[in-house]
Order: structure tokens, then C-alpha cells, then sequence
């Protein structure tokens, strides 16, 4: 009945022998002998060398791999010793951590409260409550101080060799008369023509002549309607405000009811000429959007609207042409002196500006070495005498006779329309410097960009090689904001990339786009908030003062003598309505710095933090790390709690969901036998209850141990 056996042992005791053999673990029995090998080549490799076996192992990377193993095992028992500390927590309850912690720290009011009576600890547990809340109100002050970032500023006035500031130095009139009349013919003639009719309009017996007329002044040129058809000028005649009357001043004026009705509102001539102004129209969408731009006075409203026009001729001009047609170096700086050093105007940069034309700046530092003034005063100064030649002046594009200057940094460009000052011609002007130094402190002190590059506009000045500046900023914002709302580029500043400059042929109604930009308050402030200050800045302090020059009784051979040096003329070709002489320098070399420092840095916020704990509480940074020990204690605890609470719960959660307990192991055998085979158990009744109590024995009393004792001794 017993299994039958493997088949390896079948055969008898000789089957596993042949099964030994036919596996190669055993020679077969006729076989040689194998040959003898020494014993240390049947050895592993690691025997003989202590290398692991089959490798490529040196004895110092075996012995390295021993010790990363021994490290690598002592860190996994760290670790595990730490998890075990981890799970097990502190040891101690709430209260223990407390007691322990007012008896051993060295701020002196929580050991009153547990050393002390219970009046005085209760004393003083309210006093130090009261303390220590004074101390986080203190700290929340200081803290709050040091997140707003406030700033102190300090002045310090220091003396030393000072770098001579770049000199621009430009005509007021941009171009020569004579260069552009050929451009500016019909402009002009319709200026003439306009001008005539607002002095006409103004008297009320001439006002229908004048605006019934469509010829220049001597009748011999027709208006050109190209000319004023996108921005006209107009006469607005405002005597009933509900009912203004509008005419434009170049076109023919039919109806008759209109011009008797200017003529005729006022016999007055002053209240006439009171009640008449002067605006210019500007519609948008092929006339159909128009708004009006009113003027004071006829000068500001002619002015403005012929550089309206100037400019729009002038931006289809390429820039060399322009600099051709402006004033050369050579016939505006007629001498030049620096401190004891002659120069001339080949010591001058040319720089094409848009509204002032040629300018000329002496040592701009790009490509020459920047000069230094060796001492303060006049003498040691710039000295120049400038020729603007009022004959070549346009006449209704600029009104002011005079030479713009303007002091700067070197590597910085000239913003002469807003930082620039006039020199008068016929008189001498006296510029003293003073030295201001500009440091501000960067974020989060304040807004202050380093090199501009992180402002979100692109810097249009970036050809000239020109340092940030909140100007260029400014003026690439708005050249941005006129791309984007009108399509073109102002000519005022340099043209943006990938746009041109406006002009009425491609551009219709780039003038009304560029007033709605100029006067949007929105367009702005976008503009200042983004543009930021640069956190190192350069600022002259000028001292201006001018006198007479030349004298009557000297400026016969001066003026002999500057003629000669420019034009080799024996004659006088320089007038006294057209020169002036200039003088820059420095007052004296006490240069001034305004720095900014940070009111409260984190040593100080350390410092007044220590001090205001010390102060109310008595204690020192090493109490404040023994009370963060024991919130971390507590915190430790309370998550051991949590846990333990939550493992505790998932338990119950799983008892619950039977009603009974699970069986034992009695229990399920006896539900697998046949309970027909054990007798039925035969239920008895309980014992009656006797009906009396039990006896009450004295032996049954329970006595203290000690009156037991004391009674036996006295009954001994």
C-alpha cells in the first residue's frame, strides 16, 4: 500500500552512484585520473589576493567599499534609533513639560509660579501674562518697522578732483532758412495768409472780407487745400454759447448769413475781438469724429499748428539730408577755451536732434578721454563764444532768438527740450557748477532699477550708446503708447522698430491720435509707475548769471576779430543779435552725497528684539530657544496623541461592523460535529435563598493592623 519509489533509487544502492556519473560529478570507472592542481588554485580569487572574485578590484577601492558599507549600515541604524525615538516622543505629559520648564529656565517670572504661595503665584502669573504680552506688542512694532523698509537719508559733503560734466550745446532754430524755404514755400505763404485773416476777423468791418478771400496776402497764390484739409484752423465766434459760430479760416465762406452774422454780433470792436478764438480742428474716420483744440491767442494756435506741419514735412526727409541743412560746428562755435588748454570745434561730438537740430557736445566720453578739472573757478573752467546767426532764423517756427545748453553725464544723451537752458545773445553767461551725488537704496527700499534692464520698455536710446535714465524711459513709454494707438512713430523721438514716423499721406489722423495720447491721463501713468528711477544718479546745481557783452567800446574790434578767425573777412559778419559768450565751471570742488540706508536692518531688528525681551522679561535669546524646545515637546506630543487616537478609532470602526464577537476555536469544532450524538443537558433548578441572614460573628470584624498590636501589649 506504501507509494512507490523514485526511479534513482529503483535499481538498488548502485542507482545513485550512476546517476553521480552520468551528471559529472563523478569519474566514470574507466576513466584516467584527473590531473593535480595546487591548492591555491582551487581556491577563490578572494582567497588569495582579498578581492572579491571575478573582479577588477584594487586593495584601497575594496577597503573604500568596506568602509561605505560599514557607514552606510551605521546610518541605517541612526535613522531606525531615530524613528523609534520619533514614535515613542518625550516621555512626559503636558503638566511635566510646564513644571519642568518654569522650575529650569532663567526668565525669572515662571519660577514664581510654581515656587511661590498660591496668592503669589497667582500674582505672579498675571504679571508675567501682562509682560509677555507687552513684549510681543513691542516686537510686533519692531517688526512692522523693519517690512515697511523705511529709509534714512544722510548728507555728506566730501573734496576732491571732480570729472568735467558733458557740455551740449545746440541753436535754437534747427535749420538754415535758406536750405529749407524750398520745403516750407506754401507753408509759409499759408501761414501769412491765415495770419492776415485773424488780424482781419478781429475788426468786425473787415471780418466778411477776410473770410470770403481763398489768395495769399498779394493775391497772386490759390491756397493748397492738402495742406490744411486734415487739421484746419478756425475762427469760433462763442457770443451765444448755445449757438457758437465756426468758420474755417482757408476756405471760401459763401454763405452770407454766417459772415454777417460775425460782423454784425457786436458793434464793440473790443468786445469782438474778446468773444473771438482761435482752435484747430481735428476729425477722425474720414471727417466724421472731430473735436477742436482752442487756443488764448491766435500766436499759440498759429505756433502750434505750423509745427504741426513742419514736422510732418520734415519726417519724410532722411537725417542726412537734415544735418546738411542745419548749422555746421564751424560757423556756430566760433572760439573755445578749457581752463589753460585752446580747442575748437573739432573737440565737439555732432548729435542730430529732432527738435534743435545740430547739436555739438564737448566731451561726451565716448570715444575720447574724459577731461578733469584741476581746480574750481572761471579760469579753470569751459569758455566759449557762440555764433546762432539770427538771419537764417525761420519765421513762424521759432519765436525764440538764443543758443540751448544743457549739463550732463558723460555716456548719457542730452534731453534738451526739458533739462536744456537758454544763453541770450549779446551778453555774457556765467554757469556755475555744484556736484550732487544720488544714492538710493534698490528693493525692496525702493523702486530704483540699476541699469534699466528691467523696465518693460525698449530703451529707443540704446544707438547713442546712453545710460538709463527716467527721461529715456519716459520717452520710449510714450513712442510705445503711439505705436500702439496710432500705428506711427512721433518724429520727437526716435523711431521704434518696425514702425515710421507719421505723416498725413500714410497717416490721416495721426495728429488728433497723438493729442489723445499726449493729454491721456491713463497712457501717463502707465508711463511713471512702470519707469523707475536709476539707484545712482549725477545732478548739477547751476548758478546763473550773465552780463553785457561785448561792451560798446569793445565789441568794434572784437567783432572785427571774430569775423576775421571765421569768414577770413576784413568786414564785420558777426552781429551782436547773433553771438554770445559762455562760461562753465566749478564753483569749487565740495561735492555733496546723498546716500540712503536702511532705518532698521536685521542686526538692528535682532538687537531691539533682545533688548525689549531682556527688558520686560529678564531674559536672553537662550530662553526664548528653551520655550521654542517646549513648544516643539508639546507639538511632538500632541501628533503621538493624534495618531494614537486615530489608530484607536480605525479600530473601533472595524469592531463595529459585526455584532457579535468572532468565534473560538471550540466554537467552530463544535459547530462541525453532530450534536444527535451528546446527551441533552439537563437544566437544573437553582437553590432556594434561606431565609435568614447569616449569623453575625465578632470574629468577622476587620481592625487595623496597629490597634490589633496595641491591644495585645496591654493585655500583656
Amino acid at each position: 500500500m506504501g507509494k512507490e519509489l523514485p526511479s534513482a533509487f529503483a535499481s538498488g544502492p548502485t542507482s545513485p552512484t550512476k546517476s553521480l556519473v552520468s551528471r559529472g560529478i563523478l569519474p566514470s570507472p574507466g576513466a584516467a585520473p584527473p590531473p593535480l592542481t595546487p591548492v591555491t588554485d582551487s581556491l577563490p580569487s578572494q582567497s588569495r589576493t582579498g578581492q572579491p572574485a571575478g573582479e577588477g578590484w584594487g586593495p584601497e577601492l575594496w577597503l573604500l567599499r568596506t568602509e561605505v558599507n560599514m557607514m552606510i549600515k551605521k546610518l541605517k541604524r541612526y535613522c531606525t534609533r531615530a524613528l523609534h525615538r520619533l514614535q515613542k516622543g518625550p516621555g512626559y505629559t503636558y503638566k511635566e513639560l510646564w513644571v519642568w520648564y518654569c522650575e529650569n529656565t532663567n526668565t525669572h517670572g515662571p519660577k514664581r509660579i510654581v515656587s511661590e504661595g498660591p496668592k503669589k503665584k497667582v500674582m505672579w502669573f498675571i504679571l508675567t501674562l501682562v509682560f509677555t504680552g507687552l513684549v510681543f506688542w513691542q516686537w510686533g512694532l519692531l517688526i512692522q518697522s523693519y517690512l515697511s523698509y523705511e529709509i534714512s537719508v544722510s548728507l555728506s559733503v566730501g573734496f576732491r578732483t571732480n570729472q568735467f560734466p558733458a557740455v551740449t550745446v545746440c541753436n535754437a532754430n534747427p535749420f538754415k532758412y535758406s536750405k529749407v524755404k524750398h520745403l516750407l514755400q506754401e507753408l509759409d505763404d499759408l501761414v501769412s495768409t491765415a495770419l492776415k485773416r485773424i488780424q482781419l476777423s478781429n475788426q468786425p468791418s473787415m471780418a466778411g472780407a477776410a473770410l470770403s478771400s481763398n489768395t495769399t496776402g498779394n493775391g497772386s497764390y490759390t491756397l493748397d487745400p492738402r495742406l490744411w484739409n486734415n487739421i484746419p484752423l478756425l475762427i469760433i465766434d462763442e457770443t451765444d454759447p448755445d449757438n457758437p459760430v465756426i468758420v474755417n479760416i482757408f476756405e471760401n465762406t459763401p454763405n452770407s448769413n454766417i459772415t454777417n452774422s460775425i460782423s454784425s454780433r457786436s458793434p464793440n470792436p473790443r468786445a469782438y475781438s474778446q468773444r473771438i478764438k482761435v482752435a484747430m480742428q481735428m476729425c477722425t474716420n474720414n471727417g466724421t469724429e472731430c473735436s477742436y483744440r482752442n487756443f488764448s491767442s491766435a500766436v499759440q494756435a498759429v505756433s502750434e499748428w505750423y509745427v504741426l506741419q513742419f514736422n510732418n514735412i520734415l519726417s519724410a526727409i532722411p537725417e542726412a539730408e537734415k544735418i546738411e541743412m542745419g548749422y555746421t560746428a564751424k560757423d556756430m562755435i566760433l572760439t573755445c577755451l578749457f581752463g589753460v588748454q585752446p580747442c575748437s570745434y573739432r573737440n565737439f561730438t555732432q548729435l542730430y536732434h529732432p527738435i534743435y537740430g545740430n547739436c555739438y557736445v564737448f566731451n561726451w566720453g565716448q570715444d575720447e578721454e574724459v577731461l578733469v578739472s584741476t581746480n574750481p573757478g572761471v579760469e579753470f573752467g569751459l569758455k566759449l563764444v557762440l555764433d546762432i546767426n539770427q538771419g537764417e532764423y525761420i519765421p513762424y517756427l521759432q519765436s525764440t532768438a538764443s543758443s540751448v545748453i544743457m549739463l550732463h553725464e558723460q555716456r548719457s544723451y542730452p534731453y534738451l527740450k526739458d533739462l536744456g537752458f537758454f544763453a541770450q545773445t549779446g551778453a555774457e553767461t556765467s554757469i556755475g557748477i555744484l556736484l550732487d551725488e544720488i544714492q538710493h537704496l534698490g528693493d525692496p527700499y525702493s523702486s530704483c532699477t540699476v541699469d534699466g534692464s528691467d523696465i518693460p520698455w525698449t530703451n529707443l536710446y540704446w544707438q547713442y550708446n546712453s545710460s538709463y535714465s527716467i527721461q529715456s524711459c519716459l520717452r520710449s513709454c510714450f513712442q510705445s503708447q503711439m505705436v500702439q494707438m496710432c500705428g506711427c512713430s512721433s518724429y520727437l523721438y526716435p523711431e521704434l522698430k518696425k514702425s515710421q514716423y507719421c505723416n498725413d499721406v500714410k497717416n490721416p489722423d495721426w495728429v488728433p491720435c497723438y493729442f489723445k495720447v499726449l493729454d491721456s491721463v491713463d497712457f501717463r501713468d502707465i508711463c511713471i509707475q512702470s519707469c523707475k528711477q536709476p539707484c545712482n544718479n549725477t545732478q548739477y546745481r547751476m548758478t546763473i548769471s550773465m552780463a553785457d557783452w561785448p561792451s560798446e567800446s569793445s565789441e568794434d574790434w572784437i567783432y572785427h576779430v571774430l569775423s576775421s578767425e571765421r569768414d577770413s573777412s576784413t568786414n564785420i559778419t558777426v552781429k551782436r543779435n547773433g553771438v554770445m559768450k559762455v562760461n562753465i565751471y566749478f564753483q569749487e570742488f565740495n561735492y555733496r552725497t546723498v546716500s540712503e540706508s536702511a532705518a532698521t536692518n536685521i542686526v538692528l531688528l535682532l538687537s531691539n528684539l533682545e533688548g525689549q525681551f531682556g527688558f520686560w522679561m529678564g531674559g536672553s535669546i537662550l530662553c526664548i530657544i528653551e520655550f521654542l524646545e517646549i513648544i516643539v515637546d508639546c507639538f511632538w506630543i500632541t501628533i503621538i496623541k493624534i495618531i494614537a487616537w486615530s489608530k484607536q478609532r480605525e479600530h473601533k470602526r472595524a469592531a463595529a461592523r459585526y455584532d457579535m464577537a468572532p468565534p473560538t476555536v471550540s466554537e467552530l469544532v463544535d459547530g462541525q460535529t453532530n450534536p444527535g450524538f451528546y446527551k441533552e443537558e439537563i437544566k437544573k433548578d437553582p437553590p432556594p435563598i434561606p431565609g435568614t441572614p447569616p449569623p453575625n460573628y465578632d470574629s468577622l470584624r476587620v481592625h487595623p493592623i496597629d490597634v490589633l498590636e496595641l491591644s495585645e501589649e496591654e493585655d500583656n
